[in-house]
């Protein structure tokens, strides 16, 4: 039996792309199908019944016409707008960020629930109050282990001597952390302090994001650990990432405000 020329699922629209004058190619993370890929026929007009929920950072029910090439949206409700996200600059750039990491870091039309409720669960974390950097190194982190580059964060990759209580180098290369004497023998490693392995190996461990009480330093600390890892296995810097730390850096001259 065929199947339906019709299906329904939940998405979290993730990227939009321009096509002609009033059209998308929509990108959207599903619960059963994964990442896929949608025509958003007329979405760009103003009187478009389809456009407001099918922005970025919302997630819906969407309804999708089986295609040859591209399957076409033909219905789509707003389960959760997530407003404060749209509504505040800084919380924009963090949620544009976890979305393109979603996006760089899977195929098309393979599922994977787990991520899923990673990435709706994070951003309902995002609208309410919270240490957001933290939260982020979360979401990161667990991200990774769901696409299979989990970082070693407790024992040295090359010796496997544990690193409680002691400082150690994070390799990209390694896919973790090395040992000070293993260090020596990769060019390309970065200091990571105990405090932050600690804090790194929690967030790794838990099953939630957590509440902790960080300095600047640190969060700063933890931030180019792991800038550097999904750097190295991307080949190339985050897109957002770039626009997120531009807005930070203006902040932090009071130019505006980030949150």
């Amino acid at each position: 039996m065929p199947p339906p020329r019709s299906y329904h699922t939940q998405a979290v629209i993730i990227r939009k792309t321009k096509l002609g004058e009033a059209d998308r190619i929509l990108t959207l993370y599903t619960p059963d199908l994964g990442k896929i890929q949608g025509f958003a026929k007329g979405v760009r007009k103003t009187k478009s019944k389809l456009s407001g929920h099918l922005e970025l950072l919302t997630h819906s029910q969407v309804t999708l016409a089986r295609g040859k090439n591209i399957d076409t949206i033909i219905g789509s409700q707003t389960i959760s707008a997530f407003l404060p996200l749209k509504s505040n600059l800084g919380l924009t750039s963090y949620g544009l960020y976890i979305t393109e990491l979603v996006s760089q870091f899977t195929v098309e039309h393979v599922a994977d629930r787990p991520l899923f409720d990673l990435l709706l669960d994070t951003l309902h974390c995002l609208c309410r109050d919270c240490d957001q950097e933290l939260l982020t190194r979360y979401f990161e982190l667990h991200l990774l282990n769901e696409a299979g580059y989990r970082p070693q964060l407790e024992h040295c990759v090359s010796c496997q001597t544990p690193l409680n209580k002691s400082h150690g180098y994070f390799c990209p290369s390694a896919g973790g952390v090395l040992c000070p004497r293993c260090s020596h023998y990769q060019s390309f490693s970065y200091h990571v302090s105990v405090t932050g392995l600690e804090v790194l190996s929690r967030l790794q461990r838990s099953n939630e994001p957590l509440n902790l009480n960080i300095s600047q330093d640190l969060s700063a600390e933890l931030a180019r650990v792991m800038r550097h890892y999904i750097k190295y296995l991307l080949d190339r810097e985050v897109r957002s990432a770039v626009w997120l730390d531009s807005l930070k850096r203006q902040a932090g001259k009071g130019c505006l405000p980030l949150l």
